[in-house]
This record gives structure tokens, C-alpha cells and sequence, in this order.
């Protein structure tokens, strides 16, 4: 009767459970498949005429100096802002651990970024960055300072865009290491405290080890992320002064949309699809390491 009853339930979940896994597969699956198909021809989507030519795509793309670029940049900015953003997020969670007055009313303006619309921090951060009338330049100008071409200069604008995604993202860092610091046991920190470890040694050999999952997710989560940074590249530079700017993300959108050439977009598109993948499971697995 067990066994009948357990078979039974596993039916029924299976049931239950199999429309929205064929709803998830037809959306990640097949989008991935037809990518793929894609990435084997020369494609123009206007005429939609299409040739297939192997792994030219893939060749060409490997040998484009604007991709080269675009990866280039797509690499520094995921690395100095997944940086950034995990360290800053530890730093607010040791910061507001404990209670202190007034601490959910900071606890929310901080995270305020994180709920705000892409376009809209963009929009504001591009006026803050304005040459001419922005807030940054109005300060420098103020102290006596030249001002600065934010979002102009091939030598600033990427690093423009990586403070407005660390100002934007830092939150959900915050968000999450905080909820691991409430997780552990005060004993812990007790004990530790009457063995004579000092604050830093707690640190260092308490706090972060205790941590080490979340602090993997979230470097995990946010390189992913910013690996495929699109909205803020468009909105605030269209991957410009030159190529200063330009992203992987971007630079698909380009061939795909401006150009027209899908084909070109989806061999990129593959590209981007194994270096996150990589990243994922390079990432998982050291999460599963910290688990066991």
C-alpha cells in the first residue's frame, strides 16, 4: 500500500509540476537551440536571407577587434564591480550588525538603489555626470578643480558606468550578507570573544569562514550579472566615446538590431552563453565544496 501510494504521488506531482517545466523549457531551451541554428548562417533579418557558412561566424567574430574590445571591457567591469559590490556589502552588514536607533530607516535608504528602475538611475546619473550643468562637475568647479567629462573622456566613461552599477547593486550584497550574519549563533562570537580573539580575529577567522557561502553566491550572482551589463551601457554611453564603452551585451544588440546580421549576434551570443556558463559552474562548485 506504501508503495502504491508513494508511486501515486509521485504521479501526481509530476503532473502538476510537468506544464510549467514545459513552459520553462520551451523558454530557455529552445531559445538556446535556435541560437545555436543561428550562429551557422548569415543571416540578414530585413531580406531574411540566409546562407549557411559554418563556423565563420565564429572566426570572424574571434578575429573583430570591436569584439575584442567589447570582451575586454565586459571583464573589467564585472570584476571591479562584483568587487566593489561584495566588499562594500560585507562592510554595510558588519556595519549594521546589532541593533542601533534608527537602524531600519538607514537599513532602507540604502537599499533604496536596488528597487529603483535602470533607466531611471541612469536618467539621474546622467545629469549628475553632465559636462556642463552636473553636480559633479558644479563641486569640482566650486574647490577650484577642472571639471570632468564623465561620460566623454574614452578614460572615464567605463568607470562611470561601474559606479553607477556599484551604487545600484551594492544593496542586494548588503541584503544577503546581512541575512548570513543573522544566522549565526552570538555564542559563537562569545566564545570566541573569552578565548581572547579580538575583534579582527573574529573576522577573519570566524565571521567571513562562517560566511563563505553567501559571500560565493553573491560574487557568483553579481558576475554573472555584470557580465552581461546591457541597460546602463545604452542608456547612459551607446557603447560610446568610440568603443570605450562598448560591452558584449551591446555589441550583440548592435549586429542584431542595427545591422541586422543575426547570425553574427548569435555566434556572439554563444560566446557569451559558455563564459557564463563556465563561470556558474566554477562558482557552484566551490559553493557545494563550502556545503560539504
Amino acid at each position: 500500500m506504501n508503495i502504491l501510494s508513494n508511486r501515486k504521488n509521485t504521479t501526481f506531482f509530476t503532473l502538476i509540476f510537468l506544464p510549467a517545466l514545459l513552459v520553462i523549457l520551451f523558454l530557455t531551451i529552445y531559445p538556446i537551440l535556435n541560437t545555436v541554428y543561428l550562429s551557422f548562417f548569415k543571416y540578414n533579418y530585413l531580406s531574411d536571407e540566409r546562407s549557411f557558412i559554418g563556423l565563420k561566424n565564429f572566426i570572424t567574430i574571434g578575429s573583430d577587434k570591436v569584439f575584442q574590445t567589447a570582451f575586454l571591457n565586459t571583464i573589467i567591469f564585472a570584476l571591479i564591480a562584483t568587487a566593489f559590490e561584495v566588499g562594500l556589502g560585507i562592510f554595510l552588514a558588519l556595519l549594521f550588525y546589532g541593533d542601533f536607533p534608527l537602524k531600519r530607516h538607514s537599513m532602507i535608504i540604502i537599499i533604496f538603489p536596488m528597487m529603483v528602475s535602470t533607466m531611471v538611475i541612469c536618467a539621474v546619473w546622467k545629469v549628475l555626470y553632465h559636462y556642463d550643468i552636473g553636480l559633479f562637475n558644479y563641486l569640482f568647479r566650486m574647490f577650484g578643480l577642472k571639471p570632468v567629462g564623465w561620460l566623454i573622456n574614452p578614460d572615464k566613461a567605463l568607470f562611470s558606468i561601474i559606479l553607477v552599477d556599484i551604487w545600484q547593486w551594492t544593496p542586494f550584497a548588503f541584503l544577503v550578507m546581512q541575512a548570513g550574519l543573522s544566522s549565526i549563533p552570538s555564542e559563537i562570537f562569545e566564545a570566541s570573544s573569552i578565548d581572547g580573539a579580538g575583534y579582527f580575529k573574529n573576522l577573519f577567522h570566524v565571521t567571513i569562514p562562517i560566511l563563505s557561502s553567501q559571500i560565493l553566491l553573491v560574487i557568483m550572482l553579481r558576475t554573472i550579472d555584470t557580465f552581461r551589463i546591457f541597460g546602463k551601457v545604452y542608456a547612459l554611453t551607446q557603447g560610446g566615446p568610440g568603443n570605450a564603452t562598448e560591452t558584449v551585451s551591446y555589441y550583440i544588440y548592435r549586429e542584431g538590431f542595427s545591422y541586422f546580421n543575426l547570425g553574427r549576434a548569435s555566434a556572439s551570443a554563444i560566446y557569451v552563453l559558455l563564459v557564463i556558463s563556465a563561470i556558474a559552474m566554477f562558482y557552484i562548485k566551490g559553493i557545494m565544496k563550502e556545503e560539504n
